[in-house]
């Protein structure tokens, strides 16, 4: 073989995956441990702070509110992430139980309790007495129902991206970071993407780009809406009250705001690094923002809305806001996952978006997902309600 020719060869994949984030990095882990040649490109470093999954902690829970056909897939997700686990010697997955709360006839807790129902999720209904006895720091106005998943919990997203990214490379994935995919396209039989630094040719395609996806995939552009959303960490009063051990993860879904307020225990920082404190935020769409050109810093709306939330729910347990940050939220029409084949490319480009919030979760599943649909063209995981067919007249 000639240079030339070996060149040529060095840049051509089985498959490419155009963002290294989440879904990306579980993508190229599932796809090089199959054996493939995977390359891995993303446009800053692993685990940054720029997308959709800073923050420390994201909740992991089965009782699914959204819609029970999701809970199929958690069961897989669990496992998954078992399975990391036992590869890497980390642990990933830190039970603290979650508490939802909210009014009876509320989707958070219709939901939940349907979804726990059709599959026998584990969960227990708490009166307030006995929420106040384990847990003295709330305060609940009359009326609220509590139901306790003590199966839930969290997983620190910094590290399951970094342990995914290093586990694909150990099984051969080559991961380009700080290189920015500035334009791909089908060619023939195969699709060229072209980096800031160089052009690769790849025989399938797997996008998952997060809130770029909307740049980096123009023929969904109207299925997504970017937003802006607002974490803070907070000291509290009684600070033990509140540490993992004695506090668990929560969801309350308020009766004058939309959408949940959640938060979990606050995490000691020799462990999980900073910030520390009670890392609290409102789950529901924030403002539209351009993941290029994003006000990255609090602003006075940002933090009044917590303290909202705070004063209501944890009345004279508050101090301060201590830290804070931004992360992007990439929504969908209905906000459920899109999970699919791109129409028009004969298969060979796939794309994983509009998690809307709610996906982390499922990155130790959605990357096994991908990786099937991408080589294989098919998947055994239920997502027949996560594909793009399913939008047909639907636009923001």
């Amino acid at each position: 073989m000639d240079q030339q020719s070996s060149n040529q060869n060095n840049l051509h994949f089985d498959v490419i995956v155009i963002g290294v984030g989440s879904m990306g990095s579980s993508a190229c882990y599932h796809l090089a441990r199959e054996g493939y040649k995977v390359l891995g490109l993303e446009k800053f470093k692993i685990g940054h702070e720029n997308g959709a999954h800073t923050g420390q902690s994201r909740i992991i829970r089965k009782a699914y509110f959204e819609a029970p056909e999701y809970v199929p897939l958690l069961e897989t997700a669990y496992k998954n992430w078992k399975e990391l686990e036992d590869k890497t010697g980390e642990q990933l997955y830190f039970p603290t139980g979650l508490l939802y709360i909210g009014q009876p006839d509320h989707i958070l807790i219709r939901g939940m309790k349907q979804s726990a129902a059709l599959y026998q999720v584990p969960i227990e209904n708490l009166s307030a007495k006995e929420t106040r006895k384990r847990f003295p720091a709330f305060h609940l106005p009359p009326g609220f129902e509590i139901v306790h998943e003590p199966d839930a919990g969290f997983i620190p997203p910094e590290k399951a991206i970094r342990l995914y990214a290093e586990q694909a490379q150990l099984a051969g994935a080559e991961i380009h970071t700080k290189e920015n995919v500035m334009r791909w396209e089908l060619k023939g039989n195969h699709c060229v993407v072209t980096t800031g630094k160089r052009e690769y040719k790849c025989n399938k395609l797997v996008i998952t780009t997060g809130p770029w996806s909307r740049k980096m995939i123009p023929a969904i552009e109207n299925k997504l809406l970017i937003t802006r959303q607002f974490i803070a960490w907070v000291k509290m009063k009684k600070e033990q009250s509140f540490a993992l051990g004695n506090f668990p993860c929560w969801m309350i879904a308020d009766d004058e705001r939309p959408g949940s307020y959640y938060g979990f225990p606050a995490l000691p920082t020799e462990k999980f690094g900073e910030p520390g404190g009670m890392k609290m935020a409102h789950h529901f769409p924030g403002q539209a923002a351009d993941p290029d050109q994003v006000n990255r810093q609090a602003t006075p709306e940002d933090e009044q809305n917590i303290e909202y939330a705070l004063h209501k729910y944890f009345p004279g347990s508050y101090e301060a806001i201590h830290s804070s940050k931004t992360c992007l939220y990439a929504n969908s029409p209905d906000e459920n996952f899109i999970v699919d084949h791109l129409p028009g490319y004969d298969e060979r480009v796939v794309i994983g978006c509009g998690f809307s919030g709610h996906g982390f979760k499922f990155v130790s599943l959605v990357g096994q997902v991908l990786a099937d649909l991408a080589m294989k063209g098919k998947t055994d995981a239920a997502i027949d309600f996560l594909k793009l067919n399913r939008f047909a007249n639907s636009v923001f």
